[in-house]
């Protein structure tokens, strides 16, 4: 069967272009040739794409106003798989270190897996995990 869609890319609406820039890029490594100007952006890590633009942008792109959420972003979550659980813990740190406010430190959870979640400078969830020790 032919396939239809290759998922690949998460769209983010910010409030601050360059702060969540900042964040993706010296947390994950994302790579960008984001001018600073335009309103948008696109960042890749290997087959991973993000592309950001701003939420006044966007209205003003749709003529349309939209309720945002405040504080951290319930709705969804980006998960980012690491090879092992030291590395969760390394990535939690690396992820505060960087500006991320923590959700869930590092935890053990029954099904196997450890787990974190930070949240990115607009409060999006962000999942860091293995299921191995």
């Amino acid at each position: 069967m032919k396939e239809r869609f290759k998922f690949n890319t998460i769209g983010l609406f910010t409030s601050n272009n360059k702060a969540t820039v900042d964040f993706y890029t010296k947390t994950f490594g994302f790579t960008t040739d984001w001018d600073g100007i335009q309103p948008n952006v696109e960042m890749m890590l290997g087959d991973m794409r993000i592309i950001l633009f701003p939420r006044d942008a966007f209205e003003q792109m749709v003529s349309r106003k939209f309720q945002y959420p405040e504080g951290f972003n319930g709705t969804v979550e980006l998960a980012f798989d690491v090879p092992t659980f030291a590395d969760v813990d390394k990535e939690y740190q690396h992820a505060l270190t960087n500006g991320a406010a923590s959700v869930l430190p590092p935890t053990t959870e029954p099904w196997g897996q450890r787990t974190c979640y930070v949240a990115d400078p607009d409060g999006n969830l962000i999942e860091i995990g293995s299921f191995n020790e």
